[in-house]
């Protein structure tokens, strides 16, 4: 139903504003970045011939211990790099910089900027005690906000995202320490890189953290079962059940919620081969068919909602 019809049809029953959202509710889709941790070591130029053709619209330039595309960026230059993207049609949009954590990546904001990328991954780091509920989770995230604001003043200048991941045994482990975090946000240039499989233990809860974070607080979202395998060597049948549709998480009252957020962010398809920095399938094609293949159960999940 297009939307001109939407509106003959409903016109007479509902106020105008209703109709819009439905209709906006009907135009709702993710949007996809490719991970280049998927593909290990394989090259740079070979991981971004994959980025088209896995139904992303940017990359994401992961750098060691999960992958080397940004160690190959350094070593080959920034003109090179740009030459690349051009040549295979593509934008880079994310650096996942988990080394330098959320103090250390001014350098690395600042060359964000300068490839047309819009947000950087990292971590909070542990501060205090990192499974803290309470008046003890929002004391150490009023701390960790104080001590970021130079930081994040970097990236308001530059007009860029510091996403920030939940992980466990970190700042945002607990559902509270998640949700004094949207509370206590105070700049858009800071977000949540949302991360189901480090909320395993509550996974109920999902749904409800993604309605408090609402859209304007999750700039990348994780598709990312928690699973064994991702620290533990198994067989590769194993190892493949953190991808959504291969696992037992069931996404569809979880991309419900983001379509009830009306999520506008980044989702990342992803998964961790034990040990890290290979690709986790033998071929760029092959890892870029089971991307594809759970892209359209996410797909398919948000058509049964």
């Amino acid at each position: 139903m297009n939307r001109r019809h939407l509106f003959t049809v409903l016109g007479g029953s509902l106020c105008a504003s209703s109709i819009v959202q439905i209709a906006r509710a009907q135009d709702f889709s993710l949007r996809y970045v490719l991970a280049s941790a998927l593909y290990g070591d394989l090259s740079l130029d070979t991981v971004l011939a994959e980025v088209a053709k896995s139904g992303a619209e940017s990359i994401d330039i992961w750098r060691k211990v999960h992958a080397t595309q940004r160690e190959q960026i350094t070593e080959m230059g920034d003109e090179a790099f740009q030459t690349l993207l051009k040549k295979h049609g593509v934008k880079m949009s994310v650096s996942t910089c988990y080394p330098l954590g959320a103090f250390g990546q001014d350098d690395e904001l600042r060359w964000v900027k300068k490839n047309g990328g819009s947000m950087t991954v990292a971590g909070a780091g542990k501060v205090g005690s990192p499974d803290a509920t309470g008046a003890e989770a929002k004391s150490q995230v009023k701390a960790f906000f104080e001590k970021v604001k130079p930081h994040v003043a970097l990236a308001e200048e530059l007009g860029l995202t510091m996403a920030i991941e939940n992980h466990k045994n970190s700042l945002l482990s607990s559902p509270d320490s998640i949700r004094y975090f949207v509370d206590l946000n105070p700049s858009r240039a800071m977000g949540i890189a949302f991360a189901p499989h480090h909320l395993y233990d509550v996974v109920d809860e999902i749904p409800s953290l993604i309605r408090h974070c609402g859209k304007e607080n999750l700039p990348l979202f994780y598709f990312q079962e928690f699973h064994e395998s991702a620290k533990k060597k198994m067989e590769k049948s194993e190892e493949l059940k953190q991808l959504p549709g291969k696992g037992t998480l069931d996404y569809v009252p979880i991309v419900a919620a983001l379509k009830e957020v009306g999520f506008t962010g980044l989702g990342e398809i992803f998964m961790h081969p034990t040990p890290r920095g290979f690709p986790v399938l033998p071929t760029a094609g092959e890892i870029t068919n089971v991307v594809n293949e759970s892209r359209h159960y996410l797909d398919g999940c948000l058509k049964t909602r």
